[in-house]
């Protein structure tokens, strides 16, 4: 796209961001990366600066904006906030107009699977969405990639599904255990994130993503006891709600009870890739979701 392009990575003390920062290291290509508390970040390469700064306070965003022709926006405020969807709104405005006015050529940004139709879309998906759109609406060519779960050892969506199968042996399964989902490996969001920089130039992009297989949420459990060599046994229920799953999450995970409810009001939307321009516009080749979970699984052995 450019030689040599000054990156901006938010989110670098998350999951997928921490995981980002390396590779963009290891491309030569120049990085700043932007945090509330700069000495979480495990920086590998001399160039790379931290700035301090947090995307709810428009003044910190101006300098580290600066010069910057790439912005990875991968910031999501669900895990931190009382009512995420106000608070991921503001950063995103924020943002979105601070990265307007230092003329950032492209924002690529990592939101959620899920129809917009949908009227009963669960608000943790609305608002990825929303974010997406004022993203977009900013005048900066964005590059949105939609994605239902990520499969990873460290990823949340991993985590709870580590710890509900680990630590129940029998699980009573509700109705959303059933909706498909096509989860994708965390290597493979990586390498699209990677590959967005090297676009050409052109108009705003959703592109929706995800590994070779439309499953639900029993079968990656099932798929997981069997890596495990765990004997699990799953009963269907006519009603568990998803304040009540959330409730249930908590008692057995190391997720907040809100952020779990979260995760699992999502559950109940299908989240299945519709659009498969991304396999025509990048190199990537997603990986299955044994072969997800099979990398998760050893990677996250002590």
């Amino acid at each position: 796209m450019m030689e040599r392009p000054q990156v901006l990575l938010t989110g670098a003390t998350g999951y997928v961001g921490g995981l980002l920062l390396p590779l963009l290291e290891r491309r030569s290509t120049s990085v700043r990366c932007l945090a509330r508390n700069p000495d979480k970040i495990r920086r590998g390469g001399d160039s790379t600066q931290v700035v301090r700064g947090d995307v709810l306070d428009a003044a910190s965003l101006d300098a580290a904006l600066q010069g910057i022709d790439i912005a990875y926006y991968l910031v999501h405020l669900m895990a931190g906030a009382k009512d995420f969807e106000r608070d991921d709104r503001r950063a995103a405005v924020n943002f979105a107009r601070a990265a307007k006015q230092a003329a950032v050529k492209r924002i690529i940004y990592l939101g959620g699977l899920g129809d917009d139709a949908d009227p009963k879309l669960s608000p943790h998906l609305r608002s990825r969405h929303e974010v997406g759109k004022i993203l977009r609406e900013s005048g900066v060519e964005t590059i949105e990639f939609r994605a239902g779960m990520v499969v990873g050892a460290g990823s949340l969506s991993y985590q709870l599904l580590k710890s509900l199968t680990d630590r129940l042996p029998v699980m009573l399964c509700p109705k959303w255990l059933s909706t498909p989902t096509q989860p994708i490996a965390v290597d493979d969001v990586l390498a699209y994130l990677s590959a967005a920089a090297e676009l050409p130039a052109g108009a705003s992009r959703i592109f929706e993503i995800g590994g070779t297989d439309v499953v639900t949420y029993s079968d990656l459990i099932r798929e997981y006891a069997r890596l495990k060599h765990l004997r699990r046994l799953l009963i269907s229920v006519p009603v568990l709600t998803p304040y009540l799953s959330g409730l249930w999450l908590a008692l057995v995970t190391p997720a907040g009870f809100e952020v779990g409810r979260h995760l699992i009001e999502g559950l109940k939307n299908p989240t299945v890739v519709r659009d498969r321009s991304a396999l025509d516009a990048f190199s990537v080749r997603p990986m299955s979701v044994r072969a997800a979970l099979e990398k998760a699984v050893y990677s996250d052995q002590p």
